[in-house]
């Protein structure tokens, strides 16, 4: 409206509401601006009105800003804000000042390089215009400073978004560019840097990216950074070799001055390079987009070529080629080409760094290639993993590096080295701090693979660690944070008697009433604690806890994880004398044997069950009914030669111990040991009778009675059977965790078992009890 009918509009604003801003430091004012057109008399003739918000953004707000003076400060800037709402504009920047982030994570930030600013040689004293553009262009076919003249001058055209669609319609100039560019491009660098810049203009609408591929731009930048890279490692290698000279000769100020020469002229020179750099790999990076686009680059070596940038100071190309590294690095091609090179070497200079975006996007980039189990072995061999360890203290980067450290902690051999960092502290602060909130899933995992070992295990017991780990574990019924619990109690050593004063409280956790996962981590944290010491009788009667293992050992009667539980805590207090004859007469003996049908397709269950015989035949109660009442030992005699080594040895094992005991058991064991032993012997001796009618050539009495016939069974205990076994090495077989494979030293899960009886009375004397356990998994 002109000024002269500016008495014909009234505009009134009418200050409303104060309010923080959700997630910035800054404060929301909501105001109404209310606009009227007057006749000429002064009647209102319209009206509208319009609610609008300002924000006004408080940078310099921390911990140490004085909130009086800047609210005073912000009551007299803004208009909007009436004298009177003085106190209300402190009370809102005092919760600002204070507010912390939700859930005590960083937020996410997603790291972007920097946009390319005006750099040195784009200055020009003349002004673009989109009119001139035919001028600009024949500056294109003179001599080079006209050339980097034309080119200059089109590029300020093309920092312009609006004029980008003009330009593209002026094939001449665009054609005339892309060949200037592909025949002089090492001729002169600015020439190359400024043309690469015009067309990286394009590259940052995908709509243009059509136009920079028609043009071949990316092909001849990858031509550039190639060249570029050769040029650089020259430099390096002349420049060291002036350095050498003048060191071999330090009073040689001729040399010294030529040295300082030479080096300054490198500088020059980097510098321009590095502009040259970073412009052709943004339009890379932008050309990335499609994946398609993204192969022909990894075809032509960008990931050996981005590596090898990573020498450079310059932060900002390093945010890039990190950046681009990183995209890369969600491909399993690029990431093996990264494993090729020394890229994680490379990266470790810069953790940590001051440049905050820099150490932001590598952290990201070695989270990608964490997942990568050789890759993870560099970062530790590079001494990744103390620095990795000092950035948990640090609330922008502890995310990042937790997850990075999380997945280091995964393999076994890492594990003990966290012990020599200051980083068990470390987490042990920070689950306290989370008070009775849920704790972060990536928080928690780390600490559960750092509990399986025995040295962190110990680190973390040391003062009050276990109370209170305890503590709030029981208090709000964690799952996780017990499943920690279990982890520590297996180790043997001082952490284990820690658990002594905790028995009591472990037990009243189990309970049809309480969470199955939580319930699972409290049977295991309790099956782990094999303390000679440990009255498990008055455990049993205090909480009752027979009739839930009895209820719990029904087939289907809760999910198989907790059933597994709940047989390894049978086979925990069945070392104990009394304990056994109280699970006897409770009829638990036939309930496990029901269970071993129902499950005998699961090695894990198998061997677990088979373990609680093994215990109870050392008790005269429980080994009587194990033999006179039950078919657990036809059970063993099938299961002898099962494929999985540790049912075997525990078979062979509980059979030896049954033998002693029981000559007719002992017969029908040794008669099975012969016939598996000679099977092939005696498949042909049987063929020959069966073809000539003779006679049996050995029979029940004869060969049968001679020890001496039969293989060793290199058992575990001694005939006698007199001495309790210690039979797991291995804590995980104790847990039944199931993560080890077969041997000696765990189970081996990758077997099953497909032939075994339909039933637990399916022995007959007269038949032969091995049987072809086939893979299930």
């Amino acid at each position: 409206m002109q000024s002269e009918d500016a008495r014909y509009l009234k505009r009134k604003v009418k200050g409303g509401s104060l309010d923080v801003h959700p997630t910035e430091k800054a404060l929301v004012v909501q105001y109404e601006v209310e606009a009227t057109i007057l006749g000429e008399t002064g009647d209102e003739m319209l009206g509208d009105r319009k609610k609008c918000q300002k924000i006004i953004r408080l940078k310099s707000l921390n911990t140490n800003t004085d909130i009086a003076a800047l609210a005073r400060k912000v009551v007299e800037e803004c208009k909007l804000i009436h004298p009177s709402k003085l106190s209300e504009v402190e009370q809102l920047l005092f919760y600002l000042q204070n507010r912390k982030k939700a859930s005590g994570k960083a937020e996410k930030r997603v790291v972007k390089p920097r946009d390319l600013t005006p750099f040195e040689g784009m200055e020009i004293d003349e002004e673009a215009n989109i009119n001139k553009v035919e001028e600009y262009v024949e500056l294109l076919y003179e001599g080079m400073e006209e050339k980097v003249k034309g080119a200059t001058l089109i590029l300020h055209l093309a920092r312009n978004p609006d004029n980008l669609e003009e330009l593209l319609q002026n094939e001449t100039a665009l054609g005339a560019l892309a060949r200037v560019l592909r025949e002089d491009w090492k001729q002169s660098v600015e020439l190359a840097t400024t043309i690469i810049y015009v067309f990286f203009c394009f590259s940052s609408f995908s709509q243009f990216h059509g136009l920079v591929t028609h043009y071949k731009i990316g092909a001849l930048c990858m031509n550039v950074i190639e060249h570029e890279l050769k040029r650089y490692d020259l430099w390096q290698d002349e420049l060291q070799k002036k350095t050498k000279t003048c060191e071999d000769d330090p009073d040689n100020q001729a040399l010294r001055k030529e040295h300082e020469k030479a080096f300054k002229k490198y500088q020059g020179l980097l510098v321009k390079q590095e502009q040259l750099l970073r412009v052709a790999l943004y339009l890379l990076l932008n050309l990335a987009e499609d994946t398609r686009t993204e192969l022909k680059m990894r075809n032509k070596n960008i990931v050996h070529m981005l590596v090898k940038t990573l020498d450079r100071e310059n932060e900002e190309l390093l945010v890039l080629v990190v950046s681009f590294l990183k995209k890369l690095s969600i491909f399993l091609e690029n990431k093996n080409d990264m494993a090729e090179v020394d890229t994680v070497e490379r990266l470790s200079r810069l953790v940590p760094c001051e440049h905050e975006d820099l150490l932001n996007i590598t952290l990201r980039l070695l989270l990608n290639l964490s997942f990568d189990t050789g890759l993870r072995s560099k970062m530790v061999q590079v001494g990744l993993l103390p620095k990795l360890t000092s950035l948990l203290g640090d609330e922008n980067h502890k995310q990042m590096a937790m997850c990075i450290l999380y997945h280091i902690s995964v393999d076994d051999r890492f594990k003990s080295m966290f012990a020599y960092t200051d980083c068990i502290p470390q987490l042990m602060k920070m689950l306290f701090e989370h008070g009775e909130e849920r704790i972060d899933a990536e928080l928690i995992s780390f600490c559960i693979n750092l509990a399986a070992n025995k040295k962190n295990a110990q680190l973390i017991c040391e003062g009050n660690g276990l109370k209170m780990l305890m503590k709030r574990a029981l208090k709000l019924k964690d799952p996780l944070l017990m499943k920690m619990i279990r982890n520590i109690s297996q180790h043997d050593g001082p952490p284990k008697h820690l658990f002594i004063d905790y028995v009591g409280d472990l037990a009243a956790q189990i309970s049809p009433d309480e969470n199955e996962e939580y319930v699972i981590e409290c049977l295991g944290t309790l099956a782990n604690l094999t303390i000679a010491d440990l009255d498990w009788e008055l455990v049993l009667k205090e909480y009752n806890l027979v009739p839930y293992f009895k209820d719990r050992l029904k087939p289907g009667s809760a999910e198989d994880d907790l059933i597994l539980e709940v047989v390894i805590m049978i086979g925990t207090v069945s070392m104990d004398d009394s304990c056994a004859a109280m699970l006897a007469k409770s009829g638990i003996i036939p309930a496990i044997i029901e269970l071993l049908n129902a499950q005998q397709e699961d090695d894990e269950f198998v061997c677990q069950i088979v373990y609680v015989f093994y215990q109870m035949v050392f008790h005269q109660a429980t080994r009587e009914v194990i033999i006179k009442e039950t078919q657990a030992p036809a059970y063993l005699i099938d299961l002898m030669h099962d494929k999985n080594a540790e049912i075997r040895k525990v078979c062979d094992n509980t059979l030896d111990i049954i033998a002693e005991y029981d000559e007719e058991w002992g017969r029908k064991t040794q008669r099975e040991k012969f016939r598996w032993h000679n099977s092939q012997w005696l498949e042909m001796v049987e063929s020959r009778q069966m073809e000539e009618g003779e006679p049996f050539m050995y029979g029940e009495d004869g060969e049968m009675d001679r020890p001496d016939l039969f293989y060793s069974t290199d058992g575990i205990t001694p005939a006698s059977g007199a001495v309790s076994p210690d039979f797991f090495s291995d804590p995980y077989a104790q847990n039944g965790d199931g993560q080890h494979g077969g041997g000696a030293d765990g189970f081996d899960l990758t077997t099953g078992t497909s032939s075994r009886p339909a039933t637990g009375f399916g022995f007959r004397p007269d038949e032969q009890f091995f049987y072809d356990y086939t893979s299930t998994r």
